[in-house]
């Protein structure tokens, strides 16, 4: 198969015939030998053939995947056997969406049926149990033959728990700093106002102050979420009061220097029952990353509007998010700003499931980049 022979099937949602498939399978059944030593491996490793499909899993394998018997994953291609969120969204499955053009999994894929090793890292996100889980793996392809049929041998090692450490570590740096810059600005405000009546930027500092204790705190919590045990603590929470909270705190951060951060007037009040530390850490996160990438004298502009049972909290700013970005902007270990900044999109992801909520954006040259985050008004 060459590149261009690879290039093709990456668009192609074509299958093996049932023939081929029960075929393929067979030259890897029980009395394969070197199925059995390939079973004893800790490592992930399947044998998938040329449209992608896996003819062959060991044992740790299916056990991520949730499947007892190799017969239930014969047939699926990798995506579909991890359950990545973005394979039942597309027609054809898992290798044929927009999302899949930078899937470290795919890549090697197609390295190695057209005969190449290669190596890569991939990041997956998928729903495990109900609950979205991410996934940092490891992936290397290595090209086989039998007679005229060609294959992949490929491993997948978890790396997500070395990935998760250092995602976490990042994240929580990067809040408390936005909190800290905060107080910095609020500090440099300070000295170069009328001292004659100091009580409104001491009581900014003072909320400032606080806030980078709750980010504190906060960082056990995430570690909870990743664990799938978080306790959320639930409270009445006007929409209007939280928004202007967070607006006073970020519109005096250092990235809102020459930059305007203004709260949409016609915004709904609303009460949500929800955990108040957590819709400030998404909404703040939201604020920030806007600020980021806007240009100086520009605005960005939040808002929230009532729909049936739930509020929607926005966040609006005139640049625009590159396609390839938007593809993987809220997987754990993306980034597009260097080491240990930029993971705020996926903290909103996973804080948002806690409080049963949804984050979504757009991003186009016409209208620029909306991040929205979805919430019920009221959690059981």
């Amino acid at each position: 198969m060459t590149a261009s022979d690879a290039s093709t099937m990456f668009a192609s949602p074509e299958r093996s015939s049932d023939s081929d498939l029960e075929r393929h399978g067979e030259f890897f059944s029980e009395t394969f030998i070197a199925r059995h030593l390939l079973d004893a491996v800790p490592d992930l490793l399947a044998i998938v053939n040329q449209y992608r499909q896996i003819v062959y899993a060991n044992e740790s394998l299916l056990a991520l995947t949730g499947y007892k018997h190799l017969d239930d994953l014969k047939g699926r291609r990798p995506g579909d056997a991890l359950n990545c969120i973005h394979s039942e969204k597309t027609e054809g499955g898992c290798g044929n969406g927009e999302h899949c053009r930078t899937c470290g999994t795919l890549l090697a894929l197609l390295a190695g049926l057209s005969g190449r090793r290669e190596e890569r890292e991939c990041r997956v996100t998928r729903l495990h149990q109900g609950r979205r889980e991410s996934l940092d793996l490891k992936v290397r392809a290595v090209p086989l033959e039998f007679g005229r049929d060609r294959f992949t041998l490929f491993s997948l090692s978890d790396i997500s728990d070395r990935k998760r450490r250092v995602a976490l570590e990042r994240i929580f740096f990067h809040d408390v700093l936005n909190v800290v810059g905060s107080i910095k600005g609020f500090s440099e405000f300070y000295r170069e106002m009328d001292q004659s009546d100091p009580r409104e930027i001491v009581d900014l500092i003072h909320r400032a102050a606080g806030q980078a204790i709750d980010e504190i705190q906060a960082q056990r919590t995430l570690l909870a979420a990743e664990d799938g045990d978080m306790q959320v603590t639930l409270e009445p929470v006007r929409s209007i009061e939280i928004l202007n909270h967070l607006v006073a705190i970020y519109r005096h951060h250092e990235v809102a220097k020459g930059r305007t951060l203004r709260l949409d007037e016609t915004s709904d009040d609303a009460v949500l029952n929800t955990d108040r530390i957590l819709l400030g850490r998404i909404l703040g996160n939201m604020m920030k990353n806007a600020l980021e990438a806007t240009a100086s004298g520009g605005t960005v502009t939040v808002g929230c509007r009532r729909g049936g049972r739930r509020l929607e909290f926005w966040v609006h700013n005139a640049g625009v998010i590159p396609r390839e970005v938007q593809m993987q902007i809220f997987q754990r270990s993306f980034s597009t700003k260097g080491p240990g900044r930029g993971l705020g999109t996926y903290g909103m992801a996973l804080l948002s499931d806690y409080l049963e909520g949804e984050i979504a954006f757009s991003s186009d040259e016409e209208k620029g980049t909306v991040f929205k985050a979805f919430f019920p008004l009221g959690l059981s």
